[in-house]
């Protein structure tokens, strides 16, 4: 049986950014290109999660084993998220990735949270997990994805992705490389650490940018 193993690195303390969110409405970093302060891990196994999660030349790279998750030591509501991010490669089994928003404790692989789908060729599908739920997914598998709308707006393996994520009170929006791409409504979780999943893909992010949001 695989145990997932958390572990915390809490250089920055979590009530600094939510002070600094409070006093602006312009973004503010989540990763400050120098280390993963500010964030904690969530693997399976006993795996050491910096032989996982880098950070190298300004960049944190993922090598996407084991499963598990990167996320934020301070909790979020009402906001924009930017994240710019990129796959170093992919192969069978080994393309998979995705944003996590408003993550519930305990922790584990996987949380109660809403997933915005990161798979190759899959980008912008909203997973509810866990026992999370929303309108639009009632009556659907928990593995059921509720899938994005139109044509995929991914770019080519190793050319940087910008998605940008809407979370404003029970309601998340998701947007590819500038193209609305999915919504969803009455989400049961509206606030809660944000994450990034080990899932196979080999990947690297170069920007993690919050904004807050008015409340609803």
């Amino acid at each position: 049986m695989k145990i997932a193993v958390c572990f915390g690195l809490i250089l920055f303390t979590a009530g600094n950014l939510l002070a600094q969110l409070t006093r602006t409405s312009q973004p503010v970093s989540l990763f400050n290109g120098k280390n993963l302060d500010g964030f904690t891990f969530c693997l399976n196994g006993q795996a050491d999660p910096l032989k996982t999660w880098s950070v190298t030349n300004g960049l944190i790279h993922c090598t996407g084993q084991p499963a598990g998750y990167l996320r934020t030591t301070s909790r979020f509501s009402n906001y924009v998220l930017t994240v710019e991010w990129r796959f170093v490669k992919v192969a069978p089994k080994a393309d998979n990735t995705g944003i996590l928003l408003h993550i519930q404790t305990p922790d584990k692989v996987w949380p109660r949270c809403v997933q915005v789908q990161g798979k190759h060729t899959r980008q912008g599908d909203l997973f509810l997990m866990a026992g999370a739920e929303s309108k639009e997914h009632q009556g659907k598998d928990a593995n059921t994805p509720l899938p994005f709308h139109g044509e995929s707006a991914e770019r080519p393996v190793g050319k940087w992705n910008v998605a940008k994520t809407i979370c404003r009170g029970a309601t998340i929006e998701s947007y590819l490389n500038g193209r609305w791409m999915n919504a969803t409504t009455d989400c049961t979780v509206t606030n809660g650490f944000i994450g990034i999943q080990s899932e196979g893909g080999e990947i690297e992010i170069r920007k993690m940018e919050i904004a807050p949001l008015n409340s609803p």
